[in-house]
């Protein structure tokens, strides 16, 4: 038999909804240990916010992108307390946008503390530049990265995330973004749909996100990862602390390559590739990247229950 590959892809920032994980709290000691690690980390109660809200509250940049880290780390804890194999050992990790710091700790590069805290932080760096400059994002639907790329070159907007065939996303200022939609829409663009984000992420109107983030980080020692990485912005391995601290700085003002990071995945071999962590958006994204590969969804309780017994790829 041929050995399949693994991968694990972790959730970005839109894949929270309250009551995530919640399930896991209250039937896994090892998930429960991380919300505690968090709620410690932070200082502030933030598991009663995933699980009860509010929802207003929960979606916001500051207080979601620490949510969703929180989430999947701890459905990727409850994993580990249903078997003493797990899941197959994966050929490589990835996150989408935020979910790279998922990716980071799942690799052991920083301990789940380190991780939780540098995605608040990124939060709320991230959330102060949106009010300093205001802008946002848009999805892009049925248009081609040629077409859209000279839509925004007119529009001063960006493409920032190459999520699949026929969905990309623009970022920019606010005034811009409603210029490029509506060129976008007269090119023949399926549907557009804005997104509830607080600001032009992975655009030049992040930079002052990258300051902070650039002091927040110089002070913490990265490890090596245990499993290859497939940086955002390259959508290539990374393997050591200094390329991997530069990446998250880069990925803040830079466009995220998830449709080539799959790829580069697939072209290596991988065939399984299991989303960790709240929601499906990933696995549909990949689907759409090529049909032909497996994924998989664990994020919920009855996900990681039904692992015993039924996980059948071989270990890489």
């Amino acid at each position: 038999m041929v050995e399949a590959k693994v991968a694990y892809v972790f959730p970005g920032q839109g894949s929270q909804w309250v009551g995530m994980s919640s399930d896991l709290y209250d039937n896994f000691d090892s998930a429960k240990a991380v919300f505690d690690t968090a709620d410690e980390t932070l200082g502030f109660p933030l598991s009663k916010l995933c699980f009860n809200g509010p929802e207003d509250e929960l979606r916001q940049t500051i207080n979601a992108q620490p949510a969703i880290v929180t989430a999947s780390l701890a459905c990727l804890s409850a994993i580990g307390d249903v078997s003493s194999n797990g899941l197959p050992t994966p050929a490589f990790v990835a996150g989408h946008s935020l979910g790279e710091y998922t990716a980071l700790a799942a690799a052991e590069v920083l301990s789940f503390a380190t991780t939780i805290y540098l995605a608040r932080e990124r939060g709320r760096l991230m959330y102060q530049a949106g009010l300093k400059e205001p802008g946002g994002m848009v999805a892009i639907i049925g248009l081609s990265h040629a077409s859209l790329a000279e839509i925004c070159a007119q529009t001063d907007t960006r493409i920032a995330n190459i999520n699949c065939p026929g969905q990309l996303v623009i970022s920019g200022a606010k005034e811009n973004l409603s210029r490029a939609t509506a060129l976008a829409e007269a090119r023949g663009a399926y549907r557009t749909i804005p997104l509830p984000v607080s600001g032009a992420f992975h655009t030049p109107l992040m930079q002052p996100s990258v300051d902070g983030m650039s002091k927040v980080i110089s002070n913490i020692s990265f490890g090596k990862p245990r499993i290859p990485i497939i940086a955002n912005t390259t959508a290539k391995p990374i393997a050591t602390a200094k390329p991997i601290k530069e990446e998250l700085l880069r990925q803040l003002c830079n466009s995220i390559q998830w449709q080539h990071s799959i790829e580069y995945m697939i072209n290596k071999g991988v065939t399984t590739f299991v989303e960790i962590g709240p929601g499906k958006v990933l696995s549909g994204l990949i689907k759409r990247i090529n049909k032909n590969v497996n994924t998989l969804n664990i994020g919920d309780t009855k996900a990681v229950r039904n692992l015993v017994g039924s996980m059948v790829l071989p270990i890489k």
